[in-house]
Protein backbone atom coordinates (compact mmCIF):
# COMPACT_ATOMS: atom_id res chain seq x y z
CA UNK A 1 0.00 0.00 0.00
CA UNK A 2 1.52 3.65 -1.12
CA UNK A 3 2.32 6.21 1.94
CA UNK A 4 -0.41 9.12 1.80
CA UNK A 5 2.14 11.40 -0.10
CA UNK A 6 2.50 8.33 -2.89
CA UNK A 7 -1.09 8.19 -2.73
CA UNK A 8 -2.05 11.48 -3.17
CA UNK A 9 0.59 11.64 -6.41
CA UNK A 10 -1.23 8.28 -8.04
CA UNK A 11 -5.05 9.69 -7.72
CA UNK A 12 -4.07 12.37 -9.93
CA UNK A 13 -1.27 10.75 -11.91
CA UNK A 14 -2.77 10.77 -15.84
CA UNK A 15 -4.89 7.60 -16.71
CA UNK A 16 -2.11 7.03 -19.50
CA UNK A 17 0.84 6.72 -17.12
CA UNK A 18 -0.90 4.81 -14.57
CA UNK A 19 -1.88 2.46 -17.29
CA UNK A 20 2.08 2.30 -18.25
CA UNK A 21 2.75 1.57 -14.45
CA UNK A 22 0.84 -1.41 -14.17
CA UNK A 23 1.81 -2.63 -17.02
CA UNK A 24 5.98 -2.44 -15.96
CA UNK A 25 4.63 -3.64 -12.79
CA UNK A 26 6.09 -0.75 -11.40
CA UNK A 27 2.77 -0.73 -9.48
CA UNK A 28 -0.32 -2.82 -9.13
CA UNK A 29 -3.68 -2.33 -9.96
CA UNK A 30 -4.62 -3.52 -6.16
CA UNK A 31 -2.53 -0.55 -4.90
CA UNK A 32 -4.00 1.71 -7.58
CA UNK A 33 -7.97 0.84 -6.01
CA UNK A 34 -7.06 1.06 -2.62
CA UNK A 35 -5.64 4.36 -3.45
CA UNK A 36 -8.84 5.55 -4.93
CA UNK A 37 -11.11 3.80 -2.41
CA UNK A 38 -9.56 5.57 0.12
CA UNK A 39 -9.77 8.87 -1.29
CA UNK A 40 -13.51 8.07 -2.15
CA UNK A 41 -13.70 7.79 1.75
CA UNK A 42 -12.63 10.84 2.61
CA UNK A 43 -13.65 12.77 -0.09
CA UNK A 44 -16.69 11.63 -1.45
CA UNK A 45 -19.20 13.56 1.76
CA UNK A 46 -18.25 16.81 0.39
CA UNK A 47 -19.11 16.84 -3.73
CA UNK A 48 -21.02 13.59 -3.84
CA UNK A 49 -20.05 12.48 -6.78
CA UNK A 50 -20.57 8.60 -6.13
CA UNK A 51 -24.02 7.14 -5.29
CA UNK A 52 -22.78 3.77 -5.10
CA UNK A 53 -19.39 2.81 -4.30
CA UNK A 54 -18.67 -0.76 -5.46
CA UNK A 55 -15.30 -1.33 -3.17
CA UNK A 56 -15.43 -5.16 -2.71
CA UNK A 57 -15.78 -5.78 -6.11
CA UNK A 58 -13.24 -3.12 -7.45
CA UNK A 59 -11.40 -4.79 -5.19
CA UNK A 60 -11.58 -8.52 -6.52
CA UNK A 61 -11.49 -7.20 -9.65
CA UNK A 62 -7.86 -5.32 -8.87
CA UNK A 63 -6.29 -9.03 -7.85
CA UNK A 64 -7.54 -10.49 -10.85
CA UNK A 65 -5.68 -8.02 -12.92
CA UNK A 66 -2.70 -8.17 -10.87
CA UNK A 67 -2.68 -11.86 -11.70
CA UNK A 68 -3.16 -11.56 -15.26
CA UNK A 69 -0.19 -8.68 -15.52
CA UNK A 70 2.08 -11.34 -13.00
CA UNK A 71 0.89 -13.54 -15.90
CA UNK A 72 2.34 -11.72 -18.82
CA UNK A 73 -1.69 -11.37 -19.50
CA UNK A 74 -2.64 -7.58 -20.44
CA UNK A 75 -6.38 -6.76 -21.67
CA UNK A 76 -6.19 -3.81 -22.96
CA UNK A 77 -5.09 -0.11 -22.89
CA UNK A 78 -7.71 0.28 -20.05
CA UNK A 79 -5.84 -2.65 -17.83
CA UNK A 80 -5.78 -2.27 -14.31
CA UNK A 81 -7.00 1.72 -14.43
CA UNK A 82 -10.24 2.65 -12.36
CA UNK A 83 -12.82 4.42 -13.76
CA UNK A 84 -16.15 5.59 -12.73
CA UNK A 85 -19.88 5.13 -14.53
CA UNK A 86 -23.04 6.86 -14.67
CA UNK A 87 -26.16 5.91 -12.99
CA UNK A 88 -28.33 6.66 -15.89
CA UNK A 89 -28.24 4.00 -18.64
CA UNK A 90 -25.14 2.36 -17.45
CA UNK A 91 -26.07 -0.67 -16.21
CA UNK A 92 -24.04 -3.55 -14.35
CA UNK A 93 -25.30 -6.94 -13.77
CA UNK A 94 -26.41 -7.13 -9.99
CA UNK A 95 -25.87 -3.46 -9.27
CA UNK A 96 -28.45 -0.84 -8.34
CA UNK A 97 -29.30 1.57 -10.94
CA UNK A 98 -31.70 4.07 -10.61
CA UNK A 99 -31.55 6.86 -12.86
CA UNK A 100 -31.53 9.24 -10.30
CA UNK A 101 -34.95 8.54 -9.06
CA UNK A 102 -36.08 7.84 -6.31
CA UNK A 103 -38.72 5.41 -6.76
CA UNK A 104 -36.34 2.93 -8.92
CA UNK A 105 -33.77 3.03 -5.86
CA UNK A 106 -34.70 -0.72 -5.75
CA UNK A 107 -34.49 -1.76 -9.52
CA UNK A 108 -31.43 -4.07 -10.08
CA UNK A 109 -30.51 -5.19 -13.69
CA UNK A 110 -29.71 -8.50 -14.72
CA UNK A 111 -27.27 -7.60 -17.85
CA UNK A 112 -24.26 -5.32 -18.50
CA UNK A 113 -24.68 -2.37 -20.88
CA UNK A 114 -22.49 -3.29 -23.83
CA UNK A 115 -20.28 -0.34 -23.44
CA UNK A 116 -19.84 -0.97 -19.93
CA UNK A 117 -18.80 -4.68 -20.65
CA UNK A 118 -16.21 -3.04 -23.48
CA UNK A 119 -14.57 -1.50 -20.85
CA UNK A 120 -14.39 -3.87 -18.62
CA UNK A 121 -13.29 -6.34 -21.32
CA UNK A 122 -10.20 -3.79 -22.19
CA UNK A 123 -8.96 -4.20 -18.17
CA UNK A 124 -11.04 -0.94 -16.78
CA UNK A 125 -12.19 -1.81 -13.03
CA UNK A 126 -15.40 -0.13 -12.22
CA UNK A 127 -15.15 2.18 -8.76
CA UNK A 128 -19.02 3.01 -8.85
CA UNK A 129 -22.22 4.66 -10.07
CA UNK A 130 -21.88 8.03 -9.64
CA UNK A 131 -25.27 10.93 -9.63
CA UNK A 132 -26.91 11.95 -12.21
CA UNK A 133 -30.49 13.93 -12.39
CA UNK A 134 -33.61 12.31 -12.83
CA UNK A 135 -33.78 10.62 -16.39
CA UNK A 136 -30.57 12.82 -16.80
CA UNK A 137 -33.21 15.41 -17.82
CA UNK A 138 -31.27 18.71 -17.07
CA UNK A 139 -28.39 20.52 -17.11
CA UNK A 140 -27.04 20.33 -13.75
CA UNK A 141 -26.90 17.47 -11.41
CA UNK A 142 -29.58 17.29 -8.54
CA UNK A 143 -32.51 14.78 -7.10
CA UNK A 144 -34.59 13.92 -4.37
CA UNK A 145 -32.69 10.44 -3.55
CA UNK A 146 -29.31 11.46 -3.42
CA UNK A 147 -29.26 15.16 -3.46
CA UNK A 148 -26.56 17.66 -5.55
CA UNK A 149 -23.25 17.01 -6.49
CA UNK A 150 -20.65 20.18 -6.18
CA UNK A 151 -17.83 21.58 -8.15
CA UNK A 152 -14.65 19.98 -6.65
CA UNK A 153 -13.98 23.45 -7.27
CA UNK A 154 -16.42 25.05 -4.82
CA UNK A 155 -18.35 22.73 -2.86
CA UNK A 156 -21.55 23.65 -2.90
CA UNK A 157 -21.72 25.07 -6.39
CA UNK A 158 -23.55 22.77 -8.40
CA UNK A 159 -21.00 20.76 -10.64
CA UNK A 160 -23.77 20.80 -13.86
CA UNK A 161 -25.66 17.55 -15.73
CA UNK A 162 -26.60 15.14 -16.56
CA UNK A 163 -23.16 13.29 -15.96
CA UNK A 164 -22.42 15.54 -12.70
CA UNK A 165 -21.04 12.95 -10.75
CA UNK A 166 -18.65 11.77 -13.35
CA UNK A 167 -16.79 14.80 -14.17
CA UNK A 168 -16.72 15.34 -10.45
CA UNK A 169 -15.04 12.10 -9.30
CA UNK A 170 -12.23 12.96 -11.84
CA UNK A 171 -11.78 16.29 -10.84
CA UNK A 172 -11.50 15.29 -7.74
CA UNK A 173 -9.49 12.21 -7.80
CA UNK A 174 -12.03 9.57 -7.16
CA UNK A 175 -10.93 7.82 -10.11
CA UNK A 176 -8.36 7.84 -13.21
CA UNK A 177 -11.28 8.22 -15.67
CA UNK A 178 -15.11 8.41 -16.03
CA UNK A 179 -18.16 7.75 -18.33
CA UNK A 180 -20.82 9.70 -19.39
CA UNK A 181 -23.46 10.73 -21.63
CA UNK A 182 -24.63 13.30 -23.74
CA UNK A 183 -27.72 14.67 -25.80
CA UNK A 184 -27.77 18.19 -24.85
CA UNK A 185 -24.15 18.36 -23.49
CA UNK A 186 -24.41 16.16 -20.68
CA UNK A 187 -20.97 15.21 -20.95
CA UNK A 188 -19.60 18.45 -21.96
CA UNK A 189 -21.78 20.74 -19.35
CA UNK A 190 -19.95 19.17 -16.23
CA UNK A 191 -16.58 19.03 -17.92
CA UNK A 192 -17.13 22.88 -18.22
CA UNK A 193 -18.05 22.93 -14.32
CA UNK A 194 -15.69 20.83 -12.81
CA UNK A 195 -12.58 21.80 -14.64
CA UNK A 196 -11.91 18.68 -16.32
CA UNK A 197 -12.32 17.52 -20.25
CA UNK A 198 -15.10 16.10 -21.45
CA UNK A 199 -15.88 14.95 -25.42
CA UNK A 200 -19.04 13.88 -27.08
CA UNK A 201 -18.25 11.98 -30.25
CA UNK A 202 -19.39 12.15 -33.48
CA UNK A 203 -22.63 10.27 -33.53
CA UNK A 204 -22.37 6.83 -34.73
CA UNK A 205 -18.49 6.67 -33.36
CA UNK A 206 -19.46 4.84 -30.00
CA UNK A 207 -22.02 2.62 -30.73
CA UNK A 208 -24.93 1.54 -28.15
CA UNK A 209 -27.48 -1.07 -28.42
CA UNK A 210 -30.62 0.33 -26.95
CA UNK A 211 -34.08 -2.06 -26.76
CA UNK A 212 -37.02 -1.77 -27.04
CA UNK A 213 -36.34 1.12 -29.09
CA UNK A 214 -33.16 1.02 -31.42
CA UNK A 215 -34.06 4.26 -32.47
CA UNK A 216 -34.04 6.16 -29.06
CA UNK A 217 -30.90 7.99 -29.78
CA UNK A 218 -31.60 10.00 -33.02
CA UNK A 219 -33.56 12.83 -31.50
CA UNK A 220 -31.41 14.32 -30.22
CA UNK A 221 -28.20 12.74 -31.34
CA UNK A 222 -27.31 10.88 -28.10
CA UNK A 223 -24.15 8.82 -26.55
CA UNK A 224 -21.71 8.32 -24.45
CA UNK A 225 -18.72 9.86 -24.07
CA UNK A 226 -14.98 10.15 -21.76
CA UNK A 227 -14.73 12.44 -19.08
CA UNK A 228 -10.75 13.19 -18.19
CA UNK A 229 -8.23 14.85 -16.49
CA UNK A 230 -6.33 15.61 -19.80
CA UNK A 231 -6.64 15.62 -23.36
CA UNK A 232 -4.19 12.38 -23.60
CA UNK A 233 -6.73 10.62 -21.01
CA UNK A 234 -9.61 11.53 -22.72
CA UNK A 235 -7.94 9.85 -26.27
CA UNK A 236 -7.08 7.06 -24.26
CA UNK A 237 -10.88 6.54 -23.25
CA UNK A 238 -11.97 7.59 -26.83
CA UNK A 239 -9.45 4.86 -27.69
CA UNK A 240 -11.36 1.85 -25.57
CA UNK A 241 -15.02 3.37 -26.13
CA UNK A 242 -15.18 3.43 -29.92
CA UNK A 243 -16.35 0.61 -32.36
CA UNK A 244 -19.07 -0.48 -34.46
CA UNK A 245 -21.84 -2.78 -33.57
CA UNK A 246 -24.52 -4.03 -36.20
CA UNK A 247 -27.00 -4.08 -33.64
CA UNK A 248 -27.21 -0.11 -33.24
CA UNK A 249 -28.27 1.24 -36.20
CA UNK A 250 -26.55 4.76 -35.60
CA UNK A 251 -22.83 2.96 -35.82
CA UNK A 252 -21.08 3.72 -38.60
CA UNK A 253 -18.28 1.52 -39.78
CA UNK A 254 -15.10 3.79 -39.61
CA UNK A 255 -11.95 2.00 -40.30
CA UNK A 256 -10.39 1.95 -37.05
CA UNK A 257 -8.06 4.61 -35.84
CA UNK A 258 -6.15 5.20 -32.30
CA UNK A 259 -7.63 8.75 -31.33
CA UNK A 260 -4.03 9.17 -29.12
CA UNK A 261 -2.00 9.50 -32.20
CA UNK A 262 -4.35 12.66 -33.13
CA UNK A 263 -3.31 14.65 -29.84
CA UNK A 264 0.10 14.61 -31.81
CA UNK A 265 -0.87 16.29 -34.95
CA UNK A 266 0.11 19.74 -36.10
CA UNK A 267 -2.28 22.26 -36.13
CA UNK A 268 -0.53 25.08 -37.60
CA UNK A 269 -2.59 26.30 -40.86
CA UNK A 270 -5.68 24.81 -39.31
CA UNK A 271 -8.89 27.53 -39.83
CA UNK A 272 -11.08 27.80 -36.72
CA UNK A 273 -14.12 30.24 -36.69
CA UNK A 274 -14.54 32.04 -33.15
CA UNK A 275 -18.45 32.22 -32.65
CA UNK A 276 -18.32 33.92 -29.08
CA UNK A 277 -21.96 33.20 -28.82
CA UNK A 278 -22.70 30.61 -31.17
CA UNK A 279 -24.85 33.07 -33.41
CA UNK A 280 -27.28 34.14 -30.49
CA UNK A 281 -26.69 32.87 -27.00
CA UNK A 282 -26.54 35.43 -24.12
CA UNK A 283 -22.72 34.87 -22.51
CA UNK A 284 -21.80 36.28 -19.11
CA UNK A 285 -19.38 38.97 -19.46
CA UNK A 286 -16.37 36.76 -17.06
CA UNK A 287 -17.27 33.79 -19.60
CA UNK A 288 -16.30 36.18 -22.54
CA UNK A 289 -13.25 37.20 -21.05
CA UNK A 290 -11.62 34.11 -20.87
CA UNK A 291 -13.07 32.67 -23.74
CA UNK A 292 -11.74 35.26 -25.72
CA UNK A 293 -8.67 34.88 -24.25
CA UNK A 294 -8.82 31.26 -25.20
CA UNK A 295 -8.93 32.02 -29.05
CA UNK A 296 -6.38 34.32 -28.89
CA UNK A 297 -4.09 31.83 -27.02
CA UNK A 298 -4.88 29.24 -30.52
CA UNK A 299 -3.10 31.84 -32.59
CA UNK A 300 0.27 30.93 -30.97
CA UNK A 301 0.02 27.69 -32.33
CA UNK A 302 -0.45 28.81 -35.59
CA UNK A 303 -3.74 28.18 -35.94
CA UNK A 304 -5.64 31.29 -38.35
CA UNK A 305 -8.61 32.63 -35.84
CA UNK A 306 -11.06 34.35 -37.89
CA UNK A 307 -14.56 35.49 -36.10
CA UNK A 308 -17.14 35.06 -39.26
CA UNK A 309 -20.83 36.45 -39.16
CA UNK A 310 -23.09 34.04 -37.98
CA UNK A 311 -26.57 33.95 -37.13
CA UNK A 312 -28.32 30.75 -35.57
CA UNK A 313 -31.86 30.15 -37.96
CA UNK A 314 -33.94 31.09 -34.72
CA UNK A 315 -33.56 32.69 -31.48
CA UNK A 316 -31.57 31.03 -29.19
CA UNK A 317 -34.36 30.44 -26.73
CA UNK A 318 -36.41 28.84 -29.77
CA UNK A 319 -33.09 26.55 -30.88
CA UNK A 320 -33.52 25.60 -26.80
CA UNK A 321 -37.23 24.89 -26.88
CA UNK A 322 -36.94 22.67 -29.88
CA UNK A 323 -34.56 20.66 -27.41
CA UNK A 324 -37.19 20.49 -25.12
CA UNK A 325 -39.63 19.88 -27.38
CA UNK A 326 -37.60 16.79 -28.72
CA UNK A 327 -36.61 15.25 -25.22
CA UNK A 328 -40.25 15.42 -24.41
CA UNK A 329 -41.30 12.83 -26.97
CA UNK A 330 -37.83 10.80 -25.87
CA UNK A 331 -39.12 10.99 -22.39
CA UNK A 332 -42.60 10.18 -23.18
CA UNK A 333 -41.17 6.94 -24.81
CA UNK A 334 -39.10 6.31 -22.18
CA UNK A 335 -41.84 6.18 -19.65
CA UNK A 336 -44.32 4.30 -21.18
CA UNK A 337 -40.94 1.72 -21.59
CA UNK A 338 -40.40 1.71 -18.02
CA UNK A 339 -44.74 1.29 -17.39
CA UNK A 340 -44.59 -2.01 -19.78
CA UNK A 341 -41.81 -3.23 -16.87
CA UNK A 342 -43.92 -2.71 -14.15
CA UNK A 343 -42.52 0.82 -13.52
CA UNK A 344 -45.69 3.18 -13.61
CA UNK A 345 -43.87 6.57 -12.56
CA UNK A 346 -47.75 8.09 -13.25
CA UNK A 347 -49.65 5.52 -11.21
CA UNK A 348 -47.04 5.80 -8.19
CA UNK A 349 -44.95 9.26 -8.35
CA UNK A 350 -46.23 11.88 -10.68
CA UNK A 351 -46.75 14.66 -8.54
CA UNK A 352 -43.24 13.99 -6.44
CA UNK A 353 -40.97 13.93 -9.97
CA UNK A 354 -39.19 17.64 -10.66
CA UNK A 355 -41.71 20.01 -12.16
CA UNK A 356 -39.62 20.84 -15.20
CA UNK A 357 -39.30 16.91 -16.02
CA UNK A 358 -43.53 16.88 -15.50
CA UNK A 359 -43.52 19.60 -18.20
CA UNK A 360 -41.39 18.41 -20.84
CA UNK A 361 -42.70 15.03 -20.49
CA UNK A 362 -46.40 16.45 -20.94
CA UNK A 363 -45.37 18.63 -23.70
CA UNK A 364 -44.12 15.52 -25.43
CA UNK A 365 -47.31 13.81 -25.10
CA UNK A 366 -48.99 16.76 -26.67
CA UNK A 367 -47.57 17.05 -29.71
CA UNK A 368 -48.81 16.77 -33.17
CA UNK A 369 -47.18 15.47 -36.18
CA UNK A 370 -47.24 19.10 -37.67
CA UNK A 371 -45.16 20.57 -34.72
CA UNK A 372 -43.24 17.47 -35.45
CA UNK A 373 -42.35 17.83 -38.33
CA UNK A 374 -41.64 21.62 -38.01
CA UNK A 375 -39.35 20.69 -35.63
CA UNK A 376 -37.62 18.62 -38.15
CA UNK A 377 -37.20 21.19 -40.08
CA UNK A 378 -35.59 23.61 -37.63
CA UNK A 379 -33.06 21.46 -36.59
CA UNK A 380 -31.90 21.08 -40.83
CA UNK A 381 -32.02 24.50 -40.90
CA UNK A 382 -29.32 24.30 -38.05
CA UNK A 383 -27.13 21.70 -39.01
CA UNK A 384 -27.05 23.72 -42.82
CA UNK A 385 -25.96 26.80 -40.38
CA UNK A 386 -22.86 24.57 -38.86
CA UNK A 387 -22.04 22.76 -41.83
CA UNK A 388 -21.96 25.85 -43.88
CA UNK A 389 -19.63 27.43 -41.45
CA UNK A 390 -17.51 23.98 -41.44
CA UNK A 391 -17.49 23.83 -45.08
CA UNK A 392 -14.87 27.07 -44.41
CA UNK A 393 -13.40 26.13 -41.14
CA UNK A 394 -11.57 23.08 -39.74
CA UNK A 395 -13.58 23.53 -36.41
CA UNK A 396 -15.43 26.04 -34.33
CA UNK A 397 -14.73 27.23 -30.47
CA UNK A 398 -17.14 28.83 -28.34
CA UNK A 399 -17.71 29.21 -24.66
CA UNK A 400 -19.18 25.99 -23.56
CA UNK A 401 -21.54 27.61 -21.10
CA UNK A 402 -22.98 31.33 -20.99
CA UNK A 403 -22.68 31.22 -17.37
CA UNK A 404 -19.58 29.65 -14.62
CA UNK A 405 -21.51 28.46 -11.43
CA UNK A 406 -25.11 27.75 -10.26
CA UNK A 407 -25.82 27.18 -6.22
CA UNK A 408 -27.09 23.91 -5.09
CA UNK A 409 -30.48 24.12 -4.46
CA UNK A 410 -31.97 22.51 -0.94
CA UNK A 411 -35.00 20.98 -2.58
CA UNK A 412 -33.45 18.45 -4.94
CA UNK A 413 -34.56 20.66 -7.88
CA UNK A 414 -31.06 22.69 -8.83
CA UNK A 415 -31.53 24.60 -12.20
CA UNK A 416 -30.13 26.97 -14.02
CA UNK A 417 -30.69 30.71 -14.42
CA UNK A 418 -33.76 31.93 -15.59
CA UNK A 419 -31.92 35.06 -17.54
CA UNK A 420 -28.09 35.62 -18.78
CA UNK A 421 -27.10 39.25 -19.19
CA UNK A 422 -30.85 40.22 -19.27
CA UNK A 423 -32.04 38.11 -21.74
CA UNK A 424 -34.70 35.16 -20.87
CA UNK A 425 -32.93 31.37 -21.04
CA UNK A 426 -34.78 28.72 -20.22
CA UNK A 427 -33.25 27.30 -16.89
CA UNK A 428 -32.63 23.34 -17.83
CA UNK A 429 -30.44 24.28 -20.86
CA UNK A 430 -30.75 27.69 -22.16
CA UNK A 431 -27.38 28.71 -20.57
CA UNK A 432 -25.64 25.88 -22.58
CA UNK A 433 -24.03 26.22 -25.65
CA UNK A 434 -23.70 22.47 -26.38
CA UNK A 435 -27.41 21.04 -27.48
CA UNK A 436 -26.85 22.66 -31.23
CA UNK A 437 -23.96 20.38 -31.78
CA UNK A 438 -26.53 16.99 -30.65
CA UNK A 439 -28.71 18.20 -33.29
CA UNK A 440 -26.13 17.67 -36.03
CA UNK A 441 -24.07 15.15 -34.44
CA UNK A 442 -20.74 16.68 -35.06
CA UNK A 443 -17.93 16.21 -32.47
CA UNK A 444 -17.81 18.48 -29.57
CA UNK A 445 -15.35 18.51 -26.79
CA UNK A 446 -14.90 21.01 -23.60
CA UNK A 447 -11.78 21.53 -22.28
CA UNK A 448 -10.67 24.10 -19.11
CA UNK A 449 -10.28 27.45 -20.39
CA UNK A 450 -9.59 29.39 -16.79
CA UNK A 451 -11.17 30.54 -13.83
CA UNK A 452 -13.47 33.48 -13.16
CA UNK A 453 -12.06 35.99 -10.40
CA UNK A 454 -14.19 33.46 -7.92
CA UNK A 455 -12.62 30.84 -8.74
CA UNK A 456 -14.96 28.83 -11.02
CA UNK A 457 -13.81 26.81 -13.81
CA UNK A 458 -15.23 27.88 -17.48
CA UNK A 459 -15.23 25.61 -20.41
CA UNK A 460 -13.78 26.16 -24.10
CA UNK A 461 -15.48 24.06 -26.64
CA UNK A 462 -14.10 22.88 -29.71
CA UNK A 463 -16.62 21.30 -32.56
CA UNK A 464 -15.28 19.66 -35.57
CA UNK A 465 -16.42 18.81 -38.91
CA UNK A 466 -18.68 15.29 -38.35
CA UNK A 467 -16.14 12.09 -38.28
CA UNK A 468 -12.90 14.07 -37.71
CA UNK A 469 -12.83 13.45 -33.81
CA UNK A 470 -8.96 13.63 -34.32
CA UNK A 471 -9.02 17.21 -35.30
CA UNK A 472 -11.02 18.67 -32.37
CA UNK A 473 -8.71 16.17 -30.28
CA UNK A 474 -5.39 17.66 -32.14
CA UNK A 475 -6.93 21.25 -31.43
CA UNK A 476 -7.87 20.82 -27.69
CA UNK A 477 -4.26 19.20 -26.95
CA UNK A 478 -2.43 21.91 -29.05
CA UNK A 479 -4.52 24.38 -26.28
CA UNK A 480 -3.92 22.23 -23.58
CA UNK A 481 0.11 22.60 -24.37
CA UNK A 482 -0.13 26.06 -24.61
CA UNK A 483 -2.53 26.49 -21.74
CA UNK A 484 -1.78 23.73 -19.08
CA UNK A 485 -4.34 23.30 -16.05
CA UNK A 486 -3.07 20.25 -13.86
CA UNK A 487 -1.56 22.63 -11.34
CA UNK A 488 -5.08 23.20 -10.51
CA UNK A 489 -6.08 19.82 -9.56
CA UNK A 490 -3.51 19.40 -6.33
CA UNK A 491 -4.98 22.01 -4.38
CA UNK A 492 -8.23 19.85 -4.58
CA UNK A 493 -6.95 17.81 -2.49
CA UNK A 494 -5.84 20.67 0.62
Amino acid sequence: MPNTNEAADLVLAPAADIARRIRSRSVSPVEVVDAYLDRIEAKNPAVNAYVRVLADEARAAARVAENEVAAGKVRGPLHGVPIAIKDLFDFKAGVPNTFGVKEFAGYVPEETAGHVTRLENLGAIVLGKTNTPEFGHKGTTDNRLFGPTSTPFAPGMNAGGSSGGSAAAVAAGLCALSQGSDGGGSVRIPAAMCGVVGMKPSYGLLAGVVRPDAFFTFDPFMGNGPLARSVEDCALLLDAMAGFDDRDPGSVPLAKQRYSDAIFAPVSGLRVAYLPTLGGFPVAADVRAVVDASAQLLTDAGVKVDTPEFALPAPHQEVTDLWLRLTGSAMVGMIETFGDLGLDLRAVAWDNLPPQLRAVADRGLAQTSTQQRRDRFLRTAIFDAIADILDRYDAIITPTLAIAGIPNADDGWTVGPDNVEGEPVDPILGWCLTHPFNYTGNPAISVPAGLTPSGLPIGLQIAGRRYRDDTVLALAAAYERIHPWHHSYPTLLQ
